[in-house]
């Protein structure tokens, strides 16, 4: 089943067309993270998962499932972007790059539709992947992206306080222990 018909409820809407990859410029971070994922492999793989864990077959009526490439997709921009549920399905509902990042590439929303993922459906989503399937997908994911020459495989240190050469830094440890000392007297 094709990720449309997964989304025909949202994507049929009365608004203007957008084509999200004419939108997006090929070298956002978004579109160059999105287009790292091997999605088929990945998804393939969730779908097994699913339905290895979960063989019952859904109900059959109401409104058609969210497609896992979305879902998939939303997870991993979730923990990428730090975002909640709530602020990654919103951000899926507002912005052209998280939609090209869920292999959304034709769009045409109802102005009046509040969410198109609500965000109790991406949790349930997540309570359903195997523990560990999601750490394989992402090593996956490093595989390609260093195979296509976009990543590489030594360590990246960034200091996240620059300082002047001789200069005393201030950490976090170091303002602890100072207030530590000064309490104690």
């Amino acid at each position: 089943m094709g990720i449309l018909r997964h989304l025909q409820h949202w994507l049929t809407g009365r608004g203007v067309h957008l084509q999200t990859a004419e939108f997006i410029p090929e070298q956002d971070p978004m579109r160059l993270w999105a287009d790292t994922f091997p999605w088929d492999t990945m998804v393939e793989a969730v779908t097994q998962s699913v339905a290895r864990r979960f063989p019952k077959k859904r109900p059959q009526g109401g409104r058609p499932p969210v497609s896992p490439r979305v879902l998939l997709a939303l997870e991993l921009l979730k923990h990428e972007l730090g975002e909640s549920d709530e602020g990654i399905c919103q951000r899926l509902r507002t912005d052209a790059a998280v939609m090209y990042a869920c292999g959304l590439r034709d769009v045409q929303a109802d102005r009046s539709q509040a969410h198109f993922v609500l965000p109790e459906t991406l949790a349930q989503f997540r309570r359903r992947l195997a523990p560990d399937l999601l750490d394989e997908l992402v090593a996956s994911q490093a595989a390609s992206a260093m195979e296509a020459g976009l990543g590489s495989p030594a360590h990246l240190l960034v200091d996240t306080f620059p300082s002047e050469q001789g200069s005393q830094r201030v950490t976090d440890a170091t303002t602890l222990y100072k207030g530590q000392k000064k309490t104690s007297k």
